[in-house]
């Protein structure tokens, strides 16, 4: 499951609260930006643009400090690819989640011999839990904020969802809380806190869960595919990317029957068709 995807579902459902967090003064008017960034493919998985009246917001949620391009270097591809595209001032932000003492994590620019690029990182266990606490947006981050004591802490979460007064908003904020808290509780413990049924109500919980189903699975056949073919263009990449979980489990078992890429591009074709 995705630490980073929920947090990006968040961003995306409460822009108006991560850019009051993030920026220095409330935009007045903001929007989930939808983009594609060409030139190259770039996967934007757990990367949320929003944009206001002037600027572009860009946040980008890291459980993991590496990463197959590094982090500097990529917060400088998307900075130029979106003052091309928009011709706006970009505000950048990592935000990372997992306690580490990687030097990525207290990195804030991209330097080589000609470039100076400067971005902003926070590191969710150094914040103020009381921002998070007093926030329904935000609350789900508050497990992972600077604490003395993480227990009481988490108690004091689960007591502030308890008190959101519509139930499906509860549910919703219990859903990604619970998910969250997992990097930094056992789960037995926050069950105890959090209601288990409240949880497995929320449609955006079931959701996500599917969503982390579907990438374990993605992962496992491109892992198959490699091994058998090497590296793959990355228009099939694509292809397999956006299978089901079922045809996913459909194209493990057909790679005993498929010997050269151009049995796969059959394979996949033919799934096409049974849309």
């Amino acid at each position: 499951m995705s630490f980073d995807n929920v947090c990006k579902v968040l961003a995306e459902k409460y822009p108006q609260d991560f850019a009051r967090w993030l920026l220095p003064e409330e935009p007045q008017t903001i929007k989930v930006l939808k983009t594609e960034l060409s030139i190259e493919p770039i996967r934007a998985d757990f990367v949320t643009f929003l944009q206001t009246e002037n600027r572009i917001l860009h946040i980008e949620f890291q459980t993991e400090a590496t990463s197959k391009t590094p982090i500097p270097l990529r917060m400088l591809d998307y900075s130029v690819r979106l003052i091309r595209k928009y011709e706006v001032p970009v505000t950048q932000v990592v935000i990372f989640l997992q306690e580490t003492n990687s030097e990525v994590v207290f990195t804030e620019e991209y330097i080589n011999e000609t470039t100076n690029h400067r971005y902003r990182v926070i590191r969710m266990w150094e914040q103020d839990s009381a921002l998070f606490l007093d926030n329904l947006a935000l609350l789900p981050l508050a497990p992972l904020t600077r604490t003395s004591s993480p227990q009481s802490l988490l108690s004091q979460v689960s007591q502030n969802v308890a008190k959101i007064a519509d139930r499906e908003t509860k549910q919703d904020i219990a859903a990604y809380t619970d998910i969250l808290a997992g990097l930094r509780f056992e789960k037995n413990f926050i069950r105890q806190l959090l209601s288990e049924d409240i949880m497995k109500e929320s449609v955006i919980y079931q959701d996500i869960l599917q969503k982390g189903k579907q990438q374990e699975a993605f992962s496992f056949c491109m892992r198959l595919l490699n091994q058998r073919f090497g590296k793959l263009d990355s228009s099939l990449v694509e292809r397999v990317r956006v299978l089901s979980v079922e045809k996913l489990e459909g194209l493990g078992a057909a790679l005993f029957n498929i010997s050269e890429t151009a049995d796969l591009v059959t394979w996949l074709n033919q799934q096409d068709n049974d849309k």
